[in-house]
């Protein structure tokens, strides 16, 4: 009895890491619509949509060292930076990992092809949270790999 007393809690203790190797998860794929929303509204420079899926205390790392601070800080920075540096911008989630149901962390490989035809690969890690049963950008940490 003891040992399926155990079996039974160790099964359930596995059960969430077996269930993450399937098809992605509802919360996977409103994550994977989260980031495709952000590239979205940052090739059109949409601030609405911008407004709408980061959090008022939203902060953003950028390759450059540069800190932004608050909704309004990073959504001007993120206009100016699509302005001054024009290419087409794609983001791939490669991996989403939760800390809680209401939170996680996203990782992306971050292209910017530019004109000239080069490309800037970097990667983004997402801070998401869950506000109202919705799926916001909470940080976001972009990274330039080290040659």
């Amino acid at each position: 009895m003891k040992q399926l007393a155990i079996y039974l809690v160790l099964s359930t203790l596995t059960l969430p890491s077996v269930q993450g190797q399937g098809t992605p998860s509802q919360a996977d794929k409103a994550i994977y619509d989260l980031i495709d929303a952000y590239s979205e509204a940052r090739e059109k420079q949409d601030t609405i949509l911008l407004k709408k899926i980061l959090t008022t205390d939203v902060d953003q790392l950028v390759s450059t060292g540069e800190w932004r601070t608050g909704i309004g800080e990073s959504v001007s920075g993120m206009m100016r930076s699509s302005a001054t540096k024009p290419g087409t911008r794609s983001l791939t989630v490669e991996k989403i990992r939760y800390l809680n149901p209401q939170s996680a962390l996203a990782d992306a490989r971050y292209v910017i092809q530019n004109d000239d035809r080069t490309a800037r690969q970097m990667w983004s890690t997402f801070v998401v949270v869950k506000q109202r049963n919705q799926w916001k950008i909470s940080a976001i940490r972009n990274m330039l790999p080290a040659k």
